[in-house]
């Protein structure tokens, strides 16, 4: 890998495919609002081409190429070249993608000899015929022209030259890009390396992509594999996304080009520092339009990449970060966690007070004291690494104090199976919940899809005086660890929720009873939002 003769950085192009071959994801659907959300974050990030969707497809994407939509990144249509036997200006698909309102048009075409005769079933003169004609009639609409040689790397390996023409056939039509497919995931990266060597012979480095699925774990490693082979453009989604095990993701490959001195020596892409810093909420972002939990353990933006849970690592840290992590955790808008947990020395636990913003000398003796009853709680099935929120309860209470906001007197649930207004069988949670806020005592009702959801709305129907601090607070994850076996197993419950500025934080229950454990983690979820917002009892 080696930079222009001038020794000036070149330019290396991200494509992101997360509206289109992201889309392709079990139980993810886009609406238009959500691509054009979607398409708002990835301009925002600097990502230079944004594949929309494939006009003509579905209602959506149809929708969505219908109006301009004004940004920074290449707006670009996805797309079959023409079928064989027809010409490009006889073909519906290719009139869909012209008549589409974006900047770019990205054709799909085998470049497989095998691909061609079983799944065309075709001629290889008909397949490089399909490529040079279509190429050539979105540039003369004045359209700019890719090609995803799909199976490529599959294709070189069974026809190497067959697979190579495709590739010299898009771009001697006029493509801006080639980009080169690994389709079905199984190529390593040292043969693609290879074979982009190979290519890059025929097609100039600077008009070649790669585009590289995940099926064994290493679409990322392909992807710069394919960067140090010469290619420019790299494909891949937020997240991963994509269907089976998903795309390269651009979450991985993005800092890793600004942030090792390898790639960024060489390179220059269109995402700053400053941008970078955003990638993290870009992210999540995602993951909650989309309802899912974000991968705690996803390199550079997941909760857990910048996580320690070792008291000796712990202890390292905070005399120097370089000393157990990779990158400065803010360059990616994430941010150091030293865990607390069974295994945590007084410096996790010093490290972890400061972040909440509890106030201790580290020379307290109660310090000792709170790590022990850590260690004594989690043997008893709580899991203070995962829930700070409990966590700095937990230390408030020993070092200090928490308010009494309001105490529980009692509560009731009842699940009931029965016919609705629709003459439907339904299953309905009812929950009653008394409080005593100061003099004051209030008792609420209300119904949930389950019991848990049923006493979560009760409990925060009417808190009187503390009603207005807890109005954004709103439960965004429920999970749920039986920790030993049999009727009388103990229950882990662990509660995140989310207020109206976006800020998280997690909590913890344990009982024999999981509603008891819920409970308990619901309290805690709601003592914290107050803390929080500055109220008193």
């Amino acid at each position: 890998m080696t930079t222009s003769q001038s020794g000036a950085r070149e330019r290396l192009y991200l494509f992101d495919t997360t509206l289109r071959d992201g889309a392709q994801t079990n139980g993810v659907d886009f609406t238009v609002a959500d691509k054009l959300r979607v398409l708002s974050l990835l301009d925002q990030l600097g990502v230079d081409y944004v594949e929309a969707g494939y006009p003509g497809a579905n209602p959506t994407d149809t929708q969505l190429f219908s109006e301009e939509h004004p940004a920074k990144a290449r707006i670009t249509a996805f797309g079959m070249t023409k079928r064989p036997g027809r010409s490009a200006a006889n073909d519906p698909g290719i009139a869909a993608l012209i008549g589409a309102r974006a900047d770019a048009i990205c054709f799909v075409a085998k470049s497989s000899a095998y691909q061609v005769r079983v799944a065309l079933e075709t001629t290889k003169e008909e397949n490089l015929a399909s490529i040079r004609e279509s190429v050539q009639a979105a540039v003369a609409a004045g359209r700019e022209a890719l090609v995803d040689c799909e199976h490529f790397f599959d294709g070189f390996k069974e026809d190497k030259d067959f697979a190579l023409a495709c590739a010299r056939a898009a771009y001697e039509a006029g493509a801006r890009w080639v980009v080169l497919c690994d389709t079905n995931g199984g190529t390593l990266p040292h043969e693609v390396e290879a074979i982009v060597s190979e290519l890059v012979k025929v097609v100039p480095g600077d008009h070649v992509g790669i585009h590289a699925h995940n099926d064994t774990e290493q679409a990322v490693a392909n992807s710069l594999a394919a960067v140090r082979a010469g290619a420019r453009q790299v494909q891949g989604t937020l997240n991963g996304l994509g269907e089976r095990c998903g795309n390269a993701n651009l979450c991985s490959i993005i800092p890793t080009l600004l942030l090792k001195p390898d790639y960024s020596a060489h390179f220059d892409i269109g995402v700053s520092r400053d941008a970078l810093a955003d990638i993290a909420h870009v992210s999540r972002t995602l993951d909650e339009m989309l309802n899912r939990a974000p991968d705690r353990h996803a390199p550079y933006v997941g909760e857990s990449a910048f996580a320690t849970k070792a008291g000796i690592h712990a202890s390292a840290i905070l005399k120097d970060p370089a000393t157990y992590e990779h990158v400065p955790p803010e360059a990616v808008g994430n941010r150091r966690k030293l865990l607390v947990s069974d295994q945590a020395g007084k410096s996790n636990v010093l490290a972890e007070l400061e972040r909440l913003g509890v106030p201790v000398d580290k020379g307290d003796p109660r310090i000792a004291r709170l790590l022990d009853e850590v260690k004594t709680r989690e043997a008893l099935g709580y899991a203070y690494e995962a829930a700070d929120a409990s966590f700095a309860l937990l230390a408030r209470r020993i070092l200090g104090s928490v308010p009494d906001f309001f105490d529980v007197e009692r509560f009731s649930v009842n699940v009931e199976r029965r016919f609705n207004a629709r003459g439907e069988m339904s299953t309905v949670a009812e929950a009653i919940v008394k409080v005593k806020v100061g003099e004051e005592v209030l008792i609420s009702a209300a119904e949930g899809n389950g019991p848990v959801n049923a006493l979560d709305v009760a409990l925060r129907k009417d808190l009187g005086k503390f009603q207005p601090f807890i109005a954004g607070l709103h439960l965004t994850d429920y999970r749920v660890r039986v920790l030993n076996g049999g009727t009388e197993a103990v229950t882990r419950v662990l509660i995140e929720s989310a207020d109206e500025k976006g800020d998280r934080w997690t909590t913890v229950g344990v009982s024999p009873n999981i509603i008891d454990a819920s409970f308990e983690a619901l309290i805690d979820s709601i003592t914290w939002k107050l803390l929080q917002e500055g109220a008193t009892a």
